[in-house]
């Protein structure tokens, strides 16, 4: 049955309990890196939370089927959720291949690009949050901006790290190791960018 006038919070709760998924699983990425132990279990709880996550995709995308008129543009909200929906993947395959490659501790670069990845997401949700009301674009403006910062300071770090695996010439199985690791990790990090971006040209065109 297509509700004519639905509850639009029920669309933000969704975002924001989507959001929240993607951040705790950024965090705990991030506590892993400077506290490394037993990855086997972060990755394990990290895959809990992407399922949690993949069904939050699902009741958004069964709710735009039913909803005859959305709290913002449907092409928008299937966009948000899907760029979100990239940052948990990509967190995921991080974690996954450090256990899958036994990987015997972190580097200094994967522990500064998960902090940044952990900043990156706890400003999305900043970010969301204020989406139920448009009057808070001085607040949305700002949280996205400082993503994008984050996401140049992703870049810079993560070149600078594949220089130093350039170096690497006694161990290149390793190197291919990590530069898959960080090739995850950045991703993730310019999908919060991406996120970002959606965010702004939505409250853009709502305000």
């Amino acid at each position: 049955m297509v509700r004519i006038l639905p509850r639009q919070e029920s669309f933000f709760e969704l975002f924001e309990r989507q959001v929240a998924l993607v951040n705790d699983a950024a965090q705990m990425l991030s506590k892993l890196m400077t506290d490394y132990r037993d990855p086997a279990d972060v990755a394990f709880k990290i895959r809990a939370m992407e399922h949690d996550a993949d069904e939050l995709v699902h009741q958004v995308m069964r709710k735009l089927n039913t909803t005859f008129v959305t709290p913002l543009d449907r092409e928008d909200i299937h966009a948000l959720v899907s760029a979100l929906d990239d940052i948990m993947d990509y967190i995921e395959a991080a974690v996954d291949r450090m256990v899958l490659y036994e990987i015997a501790e972190p580097t200094e670069a994967a522990v500064k690009l998960c902090k940044i990845l952990a900043e990156s997401t706890a400003l999305t949700v900043q970010a969301i949050g204020c989406l139920r009301n448009m009057r808070n674009m001085p607040a949305i403006r700002e949280a996205c901006i400082a993503i994008n910062r984050l996401e140049n300071q992703g870049d810079q770090t993560n070149r600078a790290a594949l220089a130093k695996l350039f170096q690497m010439h006694d161990k290149p199985v390793e190197a291919l190791k990590w530069r898959e690791i960080y090739e995850h990790i950045e991703t993730a990090i310019d999908k919060c960018e991406d996120v970002a971006d959606i965010i702004e040209s939505t409250s853009l065109k709502n305000a």
